[in-house]
């Protein structure tokens, strides 16, 4: 029954994101996947956390604006989500998600939430720092740079970044607790607290990997420093960055640091 509830859940909210344009058809089918397996594999705290950051950065992804549509014009990926975006967001978190079905260990569960806190993190700065009214700064050496590029940071995306590893913890530490009256509110903070820290750190580890890793091109028609292979109709040519690390790769990257910041915390907590 936990494979039907799962399906059923996934279908629902996966098909409805399809249907507003958030989803491509390998990121639907991706999503469905990915949510039955969690459901089923793990308990309504694991499924409910992939559903907090899907729905809200979803919901934030739909946020229009000028300085923010002019920012994404050299992002790797557009708008509605592939397979390899919903592999890199949500991958990591599923692998987690397995291992503490096959061994359990509050460890699997530290790990995953940081991890969860650190891609909502990222999506919540890039969403909404993309409609910062400040010019972004280098995170290698505190330079002005252009909106949208790889490893720029604004003050707002930082808060963003902050607020969207808080939330991750509010929701699964919520979720966490429910049907467990022994536990008390303080440990619900303790999960925020680290969330936001391990969000923020894991999202500034995706920030530098972008400024100084990733694979990155220049449009020959427009000259403009991109994130993909093609722009304005014509192929880039690669500027620096290896050529395996695509932005999909960062965030899994990225992911993974901050889940490891979060368990590390933990355990002086």
């Amino acid at each position: 029954m936990a494979w039907i509830w799962g399906l059923a859940g996934s279908l629902l909210i996966a098909g409805a994101a399809y249907w507003k344009r958030s989803l491509a058809l390998s990121g639907f089918v991706s999503a469905v996947v990915l949510g039955t397996a969690m459901f089923a594999l793990g308990s309504l705290a694991w499924f409910g956390t992939l559903i907090a950051f899907f729905v809200s950065s979803t919901l934030l992804s739909k946020l229009k604006h000028q300085r923010k549509t002019a920012a994404e014009s050299g992002y790797a990926k557009g708008g509605r989500r592939d397979a390899g975006q919903v592999a890199a967001n949500g991958g990591l978190g599923l692998v987690l998600c397995i291992a503490n079905a096959v061994w359990p260990d509050p460890a699997w569960w530290m790990l995953f939430v940081g991890v969860m806190a650190t891609v909502n993190a990222d999506t919540w700065a890039t969403e909404i720092g993309g409609m910062s009214l400040s010019t972004p700064r280098s995170i290698i050496n505190g330079k002005r740079v252009p909106t949208g590029t790889s490893g720029g940071v604004t003050g707002l995306g930082l808060l963003a970044s902050l607020l969207g590893g808080a939330f991750i913890g509010l929701i699964g530490g919520w979720f966490n607790q429910m049907g467990e009256p022994g536990n008390e509110a303080g440990t619900l903070l303790v999960l925020v607290t680290l969330c936001a820290v391990s969000g923020l750190i894991g999202s500034l580890a995706d920030s530098w990997l972008g400024a100084t890793w990733q694979v990155m091109f220049r449009c020959k028609v427009c000259g403009k420093t991109i994130e993909k292979q093609v722009h304005c109709k014509q192929r880039a040519v690669q500027i620096r960055g290896m050529g395996m690390m695509t932005n999909d790769v960062v965030n899994a990257v990225s992911s993974l640091v901050g889940g490891t910041v979060c368990l590390l915390l933990s355990a002086y907590v």
